[in-house]
């Protein structure tokens, strides 16, 4: 099921242009010719938002997305997810691709929310699936680019709101496991502990002005395809951030508060935001247990949160351990109080928990989090 032809894509066809030429052009042309098919099952974040409403639900982003993991978020009490979606030969979404996972959460009374686009994962540059964009490889981030508009098209077509994804080199950083409850262990980072080796990535020196420059490359092609297709595109911080020097060659500028200011600054428009680790951005503060209220109020006032990773930590900038949601140094509740404030209307979900060999999958790690999340949603709504 294919896009309707469009007069400019009849003209570049007569023309003998290639394939990737034809996207490129076409996306360039994006904003004079609207899709023919009809374009459903979006929003528009700035009317989303319901300032001083507890809207928000619960979510999930594991995968895979089957009937057996379908059946545990429902007894879970989890409606919406993050999917999963394969990505097809031709290297990006069609239609169909999507409504098939979408009709298959629907049998279980599950709603596709969100997914992952183009396999923008948080894994390390070695092992992704488009290393190039994040390598400032032309012409190959070029093609990849290209395929993730064709999604971007795809997502709008099938009634998709949302996408996540991730724009880094290193992938998730960590210097072992500690010790937790019950004899869990739980990720930890401690920069003393960290070494540097190799020295450099595959993607070579990545400092300040070229991992812009490659984000802003980026950036300028997608974000007008989201805003005209209406699809939020939400992208993960650089977890964890590393010192301004940088770590095996990278400076993760998405590892500060001031850099996601920056990045949300890049594109004005109302589908470009992050998809908001709360974990994450505490491990970048000295004292997240009182300043992660203020950065959730900033981004939540200017609608930029289109997702939230509800994670806690113990610990600050370059030295902490993930943890339960109930046990690290942000208070959940005072810090759903805010998402309510805000009036922040889209899915929290746990990350990153605890894992034990008596919990194969972390299952009843994540189940406890789903209903500790749930509790605090519905304490917000009975307050009024």
């Amino acid at each position: 099921m294919g896009l309707a032809p469009r007069p400019a894509v009849l003209l570049i066809c007569c023309l003998n242009m290639n394939r990737r030429q034809f996207l490129v052009s076409s996306s360039a042309m994006a904003a004079a010719a609207p899709m023919a098919a009809q374009v459903t099952g979006v929003s528009d974040p700035r009317s989303d938002y319901k300032p001083g409403k507890a809207v928000m639900v619960v979510g999930c982003q594991r995968g895979p997305t089957n009937e057996f993991m379908l059946k545990l978020w429902k007894r879970s009490g989890v409606d919406d997810i993050c999917g999963s979606i394969p990505v097809g030969p031709k290297g990006h979404w069609e239609p169909e691709d999507i409504q098939k996972v979408s009709e298959l959460c629907g049998k279980f009374g599950v709603k596709l929310m969100m997914a992952e686009i183009n396999g923008l994962s948080s894994a390390y540059i070695g092992r992704a699936r488009n290393a190039s964009i994040m390598m400032g490889k032309s012409p190959e981030r070029d093609r990849a680019i290209d395929d993730v508009c064709m999604s971007l098209r795809a997502a709008a077509k099938a009634g998709l709101p949302a996408v996540k994804y991730n724009m880094t080199v290193l992938g998730v950083l960590s210097s072992g496991r500690v010790p937790g409850r019950g004899g869990a262990s739980a990720r930890e980072w401690d920069l003393s502990k960290a070494k540097q080796d190799p020295p450099l990535t595959e993607a070579g020196p990545s400092m300040g002005a070229a991992m812009w420059e490659r984000i802003t490359y980026f950036l300028d092609r997608v974000i007008p395809v989201a805003n005209e297709y209406k699809v939020r595109m939400a992208c993960h911080p650089h977890d964890p951030g590393v010192p301004p020097t940088g770590f095996r060659g990278v400076d993760r500028v998405l590892g500060t508060v001031d850099g996601l200011k920056k990045f949300v600054s890049i594109q004005e428009s109302p589908y470009h935001g992050l998809n908001f680790c709360q974990g994450t951005v505490s491990e970048m503060l000295q004292d997240p247990g009182k300043e992660i209220l203020d950065v959730i109020r900033h981004f939540g006032q200017r609608k930029k949160i289109f997702n939230v990773h509800f994670r806690n930590i113990r610990g600050k900038r370059d030295k902490f351990v993930e943890t339960y949601p109930d046990e690290g140094d942000v208070n959940f509740y005072k810090a759903i109080k805010v998402y309510k404030e805000v009036g922040y209307p889209y899915m929290m979900m746990p990350d990153h928990m605890p894992g034990h060999p008596d919990d194969p999958g972390t299952h009843q790690a994540f189940s406890f989090a789903y209903g500790y999340i749930k509790a605090l949603i519905q304490a917000m709504q009975n307050e009024g």
